[in-house]
């Protein structure tokens, strides 16, 4: 039999995208330099200056916590293959290959694996983009194979980092990671194809959560699709957000009349959501209580709802104060069940509104106007900036936005 590894390796080298596929990857690369280019300003941009290329890329594109998801293995697949396959010259196809190994090696990992704390969009993803780099060198199976045991030593991350600047920079270093492991097999580094079969149980995973099709050379390239999210924030917020969204457009309510919120989820819906008490614009990306305080006082939540001073605003915190979260234990993954929320106001009403799946989810795509939306606010509306963009030209695009200063040119 052969090795996980070698199986993944082979699959990547014989992907034969089908129409849909390209399509997929054309949104993922906009999505993805797009909400890059939405950090300009932002604190990472200076953070990240003296970091390669992949890394620099990937952190930028994962600090505002807005870039899409890939929901079987819980995983932010694009904002690690995307950097890793542009740094190392690649395009379309090199990225699709990354991208169905992350979903494939992400789903291999399960929901264990990511509710024990890990971070899978870093653990999936060092391997993956080292398959997107090493395609784009010129790598053959066998040479992939090395380069995703290569890989392995830097796949980590943990979830204890979210709400922190470490959350977008250990996405960063996995993608990073991945072109270095593919340069160094390309340079004829050698490496035990069996790792991964041996790593894969150490952290949770088993080779048997993958069907008999996962590696038929025809089929979707990405298992599932990618959700497309529409507010900048931790996707297990998108459906909390929605939900209140859902309920204010039946009966506006003033947030200042609010004297009681409940809301009702699964367990693992709202897993990542550590932060109950938020009092930074960070940590307010990774809170539930701040999800229905934010829809209540922003209706659609942008950037702005995610600074510190948003998250202080004593109507804010007097809002998040008022949440209960009632949580029942069914289910796994973040779109499991539904979620309810409840709104009492001060003279005794009391609205609902429950919502299964949120705007931009894989079964609730992102329409046009939802996503060209989304591309505005991330400042990406310059006439001709993205329209046409290609994968050379992105890579250009983001060489010229971010370029990477080394440690003496700060002397």
């Amino acid at each position: 039999m052969p090795h996980l590894a070698q199986e993944l390796a082979s699959w990547a080298v014989t992907l034969d995208p089908s129409p849909d596929d390209v399509k997929l990857a054309e949104h993922a690369l906009k999505d993805t330099v797009a909400v890059a280019l939405a950090a300009r300003g932002h604190a990472m941009e200076r953070i990240s200056a003296g970091l390669p290329e992949a890394a620099r890329w990937a952190a930028l594109g994962h600090v505002l916590d807005f870039d899409d998801l890939h929901l079987p293995s819980t995983a932010h697949i694009s904002v690690v293959c995307v950097p890793a396959v542009l740094a190392a010259g690649g395009g379309a196809r090199e990225y699709l290959a990354a991208a169905g190994v992350m979903a494939r090696l992400g789903t291999a990992l399960g929901w264990q694996h990511y509710t024990s704390g890990w971070h899978a969009t870093c653990t999936s993803g060092a391997p993956a983009a080292a398959v997107g780099a090493g395609l784009a060198l010129g790598l053959g199976a066998e040479g992939l194979a090395r380069a995703i045991s290569l890989a392995l030593p830097a796949a980590g991350g943990v979830q204890r980092s979210f709400g922190t600047d470490t959350k977008s920079l250990q996405v960063g270093f996995a993608a990073e990671a991945g072109v270095r492991a593919a340069r160094l097999a390309a340079a004829g580094a050698g490496a035990d194809p069996s790792a991964l079969d041996a790593w894969l149980p150490l952290v949770g995973g088993d080779h048997d959560r993958l069907g008999p099709d996962t590696f038929q050379p025809k089929g979707e390239a990405v298992p599932g699709g990618l959700a497309t999210k529409i507010f900048p924030c931790c996707y297990a917020m998108q459906r909390p957000i929605g939900a209140v969204r859902l309920l204010l457009a039946d009966a506006p309510v003033d947030p200042a009349d609010v004297v009681r919120i409940v809301v009702h989820t699964p367990e693992a819906a709202v897993h990542p959501l550590i932060h109950s008490e938020p009092h930074t614009g960070l940590q307010g990306k990774f809170s539930l209580e701040y999800a229905v305080t934010t829809a209540l006082l922003d209706g659609h939540p942008g950037f702005v709802s995610y600074t510190d001073g948003y998250v202080e605003r004593p109507l804010a915190q007097r809002l998040i104060g008022l949440v209960e979260t009632v949580r029942t234990p069914e289910g796994s993954g973040l779109l499991t069940g539904d979620t309810s929320v409840e709104i009492t106001i001060g003279d005794g009403t009391m609205l609902r509104a429950t919502l299964a799946l949120p705007p931009g989810s894989p079964e609730l795509p992102a329409t046009e106007e939802e996503f060209a939306t989304k591309l505005a606010d991330c400042g990406a509306d310059v006439p001709g900036l993205l329209v046409g963009l290609d994968w050379k030209g992105a890579a250009q695009l983001l060489r010229d936005t971010f370029p990477v200063h080394h440690p003496k040119d700060h002397a």
